[in-house]
């Protein structure tokens, strides 16, 4: 069941589709990123560490 909210009414946007736009966008900056050589925040659910990875695909787990 999905329940609208007055913002939601007013733009006529569901939660999910501002979701799967938040999903696209965070992806687009990551690219961006990557082609300008600059580092992306990423999170291993493995390890449960969040750790920096680089252009070259090194990573370097935060402490």
């Amino acid at each position: 069941m999905t329940i609208l909210n007055e913002l939601d009414s007013t733009c006529g946007i569901s939660d999910d589709e501002l979701t799967e736009r938040f999903k696209e966008s965070i992806r687009i900056d990551d690219e961006i990123r990557r082609i300008k050589g600059l580092p992306v925040a990423r999170y291993d659910d493995e390890k449960r560490q969040a750790y920096i990875e680089y252009p070259d695909g090194r990573r370097e787990y935060v402490k």
